[in-house]
């Protein structure tokens, strides 16, 4: 088969692109270029130079002579609603006169669900956009939180011990590795059903509790959730003050919200996956972890780890724990 990746460089699209290739396809792969593409290149990937994510390259001939296409938006956190509609459009526009049979789509839970999401919302745009595809059967794999967002808390936990967030103690959550999104991606794109509208939610659940459980058995020590209040006006402020707009604020409020509330979630009928989150806290999370607590100098702190001061419980003059 040929097929075509877009993001074919990034996390998921390289390693989606090197399965493909080991399996004997033929891969034509978007980029912007760099040394990444060209690893690609070396390995039998045809290069094509574009974004659709920009609107830069001859995006109309991208998809000529696929026979399969694997999509995904680069997410824009200075417009993230208008960017996915904008990319969403360029996608049909390039597909609609393609021979393409079967596409692939990237996207999160929540895109079924109309209304004020947070940063589901785009996702919903995106989808109703790729449904317009008459002749092309569509996949939309509904990806759950990537296990790779754990790294935003490591700087919380080598400092404090904890995790802090305003997702309620017990509600469920799906965590997904993105390696697994690519596993699963080969799989639709080389395996089809003949399904023409056809949806696969990826991850498996668990609570901020069971979360910070198995990060506590994986390092050694109790790992603490505390809930954030997001209504709490100096959390807010100092949000504002160092962090991000207020539409940014916004669209968390609303992203944490919708799970709060249970208008997003997923249903029970998902693939299991490789990659368990148990296995990836260990591999992957726990050497950054470990790097953190050694290091003399941490980063800039972020939103995530001044939300995790003890201080902040106890009052503001308190010392930083250590």
């Amino acid at each position: 088969m040929r097929i075509a990746v877009v993001g074919a460089t990034g996390r998921i699209g390289a390693k989606l692109t090197r399965t493909l290739l080991e399996a004997g396809h033929q891969v034509r792969a978007l980029s912007r270029g760099g040394p990444a593409l060209d690893a690609l290149v070396e390995i039998g990937a045809e290069p094509f130079i574009g974004s659709f994510d920009a609107g830069t390259g001859k995006l109309e001939h991208f998809f000529r002579d696929a026979d399969a296409a694997f999509l995904m938006v680069k997410t824009d956190w200075s417009n993230i609603h208008g960017h996915y509609a904008e990319v969403g459009l360029r996608f049909f526009d390039a597909l609609r006169h393609s021979p393409v049979k079967r596409a692939v789509s990237l996207t999160s839970m929540g895109s079924e669900v109309r209304g004020s999401t947070g940063h589901f919302q785009p996702f919903y745009q995106l989808d109703q956009i790729l449904n317009r595809l008459e002749g092309t059967d569509l996949v939309h794999l509904r990806a759950g939180w990537f296990m790779e967002n754990l790294f935003a808390w490591t700087d919380a936990v080598a400092r404090y011990g904890r995790i802090a967030w305003s997702l309620e103690a017990n509600v469920k959550t799906p965590w997904v590795a993105t390696g697994d999104i690519a596993h699963l991606a080969f799989h639709e794109l080389t395996h089809p059903d003949g399904g023409h509208r056809t949806v696969r939610e990826l991850g498996e659940d668990f609570t901020m509790s069971e979360l910070t459980a198995v990060i506590g058995r994986e390092v050694g020590r109790p790992i603490e959730y505390h809930f954030v209040d997001r209504g709490q006006r100096e959390v807010e402020a100092e949000y504002l003050k160092r962090f991000g707009t207020p539409e940014q604020w916004l669209d968390d409020t609303q992203t944490l919200d919708a799970l709060n509330d249970g208008r997003v979630r997923f249903h029970d009928d998902r693939p299991p996956l490789p990659t368990k989150l148990e296995t990836f806290v260990r591999d992957v999370w726990k050497p950054r972890y470990l790097a953190a607590v050694a290091a003399e100098q941490t980063d800039p702190e972020t939103f995530f780890t001044w939300i995790a001061r003890p201080q902040r419980d106890a009052g503001p003059n308190e010392p930083l724990a250590r």
